[in-house]
């Protein structure tokens, strides 16, 4: 019997010592389908340097304590947002973000420990973001507790100073460990190189990056600063890993806004070859044990070969990228679960969170042009058609500013459209089009060598270049003198490209860009066509018109007429033969869509022979030099859709 309570006592020394060691954790609620130890996932919060994983020592690295089955890990559970683009309400194209807001509350609820940041292009992009220069969006954020911010290069699309007057109102750190400002050479301001914040017991620091993406930005905005990269950033990294792991840190995430450039499902391995282009493999040799990335709008989860994941969730408010991380306070090993790339369908059910109504009250002076109706869209525009407009226009409004004083060949240059691409048919708000165009880049007028007018304009092999010519410039078009001097309207993107190697001459009215311009011409009724007021010219009157004109000249007025096709000549250009029901005939020399930005050629369905088309264009009296021979033509001649 007196050994039987000996062992007793014994059994109750050894159980009070251990439990004297290793801290007894409160309850937590284990988040997901990860299966882990049925012990809590709590670390102490009162960690000390005394008081360290040594107490609690998990040789068989199962989770718990060896001495006293506590657990000794904890979930850390991440989401990130990349490309945002200022997408915060709900329009035809898309969602808002009051479903994503409730998602994320949600986890916040069901999860213990949370961690929400961002990886760039947040503002730039709606109506409502542009309108009140981000600030909306900024709130947002702040009512969802992002921890940090990586700064990406449309967040420099209106300058520093609103970067400044964010980081004023954001209640979380903006990053951007590799920007620098050219006269100090010392990191700008605005900016830290990364933020180290606690969850439980664990130490957890965020290195921020922007990629290689500084010519992606306006000149005159970007003029302050520069972008160290490659070689550069991955030393700055680096060293700040190592500084923070110094400082404690059990777990390192870089947000870079840089990444693939193709999208995937599932999980995919990406080899060091395919990373090199905008990240260095040797980060992933302990440096970093995740990557969340932005920049291409690409969805993709990705195992490097050091088994680093890198994620990206597309942009636009089409999802967000989750992952949970468990880290072992008593061995040091972590260990990244369940990567995925959430879409919108697992959370557009949800019921809208009143945060995004409550932001738009605030803000309702700011943002209330954004709902203002403009006219009507009679069919839909493809982002191709919409960027010859925007040429169209830049040359128009040129000609009107400076075409007395100047000859102007052209107008346009490189054109972006952004999310949705289009513009559907029905009414036009001055939403879609700062969702379309929210660039605020302003008209210019400038000198070009010809040889550069040639190259960068006239012969580009750029898909985003598009331009317009005047009368003027559609007759020296193709007699261009390398050595002299040209006159063209551009936005200050193109003008501040160095290598398109502009001469500002003079701006256009401040305030007023490509979103502006359009607004005006839809409230005109530019898209949307009055048959009645729509007049014909017979074939038989065309003839006519043209032949009224002196030999080699072309009219500046151009005329509808309508005809079946009966022969084509060229079918790269479109040079063809229309023909009225009387047997007259006339030549189209160049075929082109509505906008006149497909050729015949790279037309989805281009009048065939038997066809009857309506077709748009000035009326030209063409003479040969040589022979004398005369034909009466249609040119450059637009395919009107008919209703």
């Amino acid at each position: 019997m007196k050994r039987i309570l000996i062992l007793l006592l014994t059994l109750t020394v050894l159980a009070t010592a251990c439990l004297g060691s290793c801290s007894t954790l409160p309850e937590a609620t284990p988040p997901g389908s990860i299966t882990e130890p049925d012990t809590p996932h709590t670390a102490p919060s009162d960690k000390t340097e005394d008081e360290d994983c040594d107490h609690h020592p998990d040789t068989d690295d199962n989770g718990l304590c060896d001495g006293c089955g506590t657990s000794v890990v904890i979930i850390l559970n991440m989401f990130a947002i990349n490309d945002l683009h200022g997408k915060l309400c709900d329009s035809a194209s898309q969602p808002g973000v009051d479903e994503l807001t409730t998602y994320l509350k949600n986890a916040y609820r069901s999860e213990e420990h949370v961690l929400l940041l961002s990886s760039g292009d947040m503002w730039q992009g709606s109506a409502e973001s542009n309108l009140t220069k981000g600030l909306i969006v900024t709130e947002w954020m702040n009512e969802l507790d992002f921890v940090a911010m990586t700064l990406g290069n449309h967040e420099y699309d209106w300058g520093e100073d609103f970067i400044k007057q964010n980081a004023a109102v954001a209640e979380f750190p903006f990053l951007a460990i590799n920007v620098y400002d050219r006269d100090t050479q010392k990191r700008a301001e605005y900016c830290e190189p990364s933020v180290l914040v606690q969850y439980g017991g664990a130490s957890v620091g965020i290195i921020g990056a922007i990629g290689d993406c500084y010519s992606s930005i306006s000149g005159e905005f970007s003029g302050d600063v520069y972008f160290k990269t490659g070689k550069e950033l991955t030393t700055l990294v680096k060293e700040e890993a190592t500084r923070l792991r110094d400082a404690g840190a059990d777990f390192i995430i870089y947000s870079i806004h840089d990444g693939h450039s193709r999208s995937s499902s599932g999980t995919g391995v990406i080899s060091d070859g395919q990373l090199a282009s905008y990240y260095d493999p040797t980060l992933s040799e302990g440096y970093v044990d995740i990557v969340f990335e932005g920049h291409t709008h690409r969805s993709y989860v990705l195992r490097d070969g050091d088994g680093v994941y890198h994620l990206q969730n597309g942009g636009d408010n089409g999802g967000i990228s989750q992952a949970k991380a468990v880290i072992n306070f008593a061995n040091g090993k972590v260990d990244v679960r369940q990567p995925r790339f959430v879409e919108t369908a697992e959370y557009q059910s949800l019921s809208d969170d009143p945060i995004v109504n409550t932001l738009m009250q605030k803000y309702d002076e700011q943002v209330s042009l954004a709902s203002r109706v403009l006219g009507n869209n009679d069919m839909q525009r493809s982002g191709n058609q919409l960027r010859q407009l925007v040429a169209d226009l830049y040359l128009e409004a040129g000609l009107e500013a400076f075409g007395e004083e100047y000859p102007i060949v052209l107008g346009g240059g490189y054109l972006s459209v952004r999310s949705p691409g289009y513009l559907a048919a029905g009414q036009v708000t001055f939403s879609q089009l700062q969702g379309l165009f929210p660039f605020e880049n302003t008209l210019v007028l400038c000198s070009v060598r010809g040889k550069d007018l040639l190259d960068k304009f006239i012969h580009t092999s750029n898909s985003n270049y598009f331009v317009s010519y005047s009368d003027y410039g559609s007759s020296v078009k193709n007699n261009i003198d390398p050595n002299g001097t040209y006159y063209i309207i551009v936005d200050t993107y193109s003008s501040t490209y160095a290598p398109n190697r502009l001469t500002e001459i003079k701006r256009y009215t401040q305030g007023v860009y490509a979103q502006h311009l359009l607004a005006d011409y839809i409230e005109d009724g530019g898209l949307s066509r009055d048959e009645q007021s729509m007049v014909l010219t017979p074939i038989s009157e065309a003839l006519k018109i043209g032949a009224s004109i002196p030999p080699g000249q072309t009219t500046e007025q151009n005329y509808y007429v309508r005809g079946r096709v009966i022969e084509i000549e060229n079918t790269t250009w479109g040079n063809l033969y229309i023909a009225d029901a009387s047997g007259n005939r006339i030549y189209v020399y160049g075929t082109y869509n509505e906008t006149g930005s497909l050729r015949y050629d790279a037309m989805p369905n281009p009048p065939k022979a038997g066809d009857t088309v309506l077709l748009y264009g000035p009326i030209m009296h063409y003479a040969n030099a040589q022979t004398g021979a005369a034909k009466i033509e249609i040119k450059d001649a637009r395919v009107i859709p008919e209703q």
